[in-house]
């Protein structure tokens, strides 16, 4: 029989097999999850999941959902938008990225929502300057748009060593986090940062809380996964999330921790477990 000492440490995991769940107890972060990793769990089941655990947001859905959410009294902290095959890295790619980007600005701002996701879309040969000068170029045109509707755009860096699909991106422009970075800076907006995603930042360069302490100002937002294989973050991988979130904690940042990880084994408790060792 287990005693008190040893049921306290267990406690959230048992929970969660028994069909209880984890509750945030923390402000310090708001939490999120995006709904493509729990599938085929349907969005309102994921939607009253995460109500439950006193998540604050379901992410990386379209607008057309947005009612789904408000129902579960939540918000959506990232809002999709034109897709990762395609960017700002190529100029003939502009237009159809703004036109979405627009729209989906348009749509979060009326939403009372904060943020939409943006891609760099592939290298195919262009050379790391070229590829900036594009990047930079393509997003002044919408930056003005993202700041009077007060909505960030978030350009995230994918690792492109991995070749499974969904876990790396090959080829993919902005597979670096101080190019990505820079090019945030070279735009010169306070609505055009980073989308910091641990899983991808730690394949490709490692170092993970030094390369968030040293853009703090740039980021704005996160997504977890674990390291190797997207898949849980729990102690069978290689990071320590509970120390990367004291160090997210401690750089000031108060925003939204997405969960993106794909889970192995029970759906439910994998959460459950991630939201508790992100909950500092």
């Amino acid at each position: 029989m287990l005693g008190a000492a040893t049921l306290a440490g267990v406690a959230p995991l048992v929970r969660a097999a028994e069909g209880e769940v984890y509750r945030v107890k923390n402000g310090q972060l708001k939490h999120s999850v995006a709904p493509w990793c729990f599938r085929p769990m349907p969005l309102d089941e994921l939607c009253a999941l995460a109500a439950r655990m006193g998540l604050a947001s379901v992410e990386l859905t379209t607008p057309n959902n947005f009612s789904v959410l408000k129902k579960h009294g939540l918000g959506c902290a990232m809002t999709s938008s034109h897709g990762f095959a395609k960017g700002f890295a190529h100029p003939e790619e502009h237009a159809e990225c703004l036109k979405v980007l627009r729209e989906r600005i348009e749509a979060v701002a009326a939403a009372g929502f904060p943020s939409v996701i943006t891609f760099s879309g592939f290298r195919r040969g262009i050379s790391d300057e070229l590829g900036m000068k594009n990047m930079v170029e393509g997003l002044k045109q919408i930056a003005g748009y993202a700041e009077e509707k007060k909505v960030t755009l978030c350009l995230e860096m994918l690792n492109s060593k991995v070749r499974e699909e969904m876990r790396g991106h090959p080829d993919y422009f902005c597979d670096d986090i101080d190019r990505s970075v820079e090019i945030c800076r070279r735009v010169g907006s306070e609505r055009v940062k980073v989308l910091f995603d641990v899983y991808h930042v730690q394949i490709m360069h490692g170092d993970v809380i030094r390369k968030l302490q040293q853009h703090k100002d740039w980021i704005g937002h996160y997504h977890t996964a674990g390291v190797p294989g997207r898949n849980e973050i729990n102690d069978t991988q290689e990071l320590n999330y509970g120390a990367i979130m004291r160090a997210i904690v401690a750089t000031g940042y108060r925003g939204y921790i997405g969960q993106e990880f794909v889970p192995v084994g029970d759906k439910v408790a994998a959460l459950s477990e991630a939201v508790r060792i992100c909950d500092v």
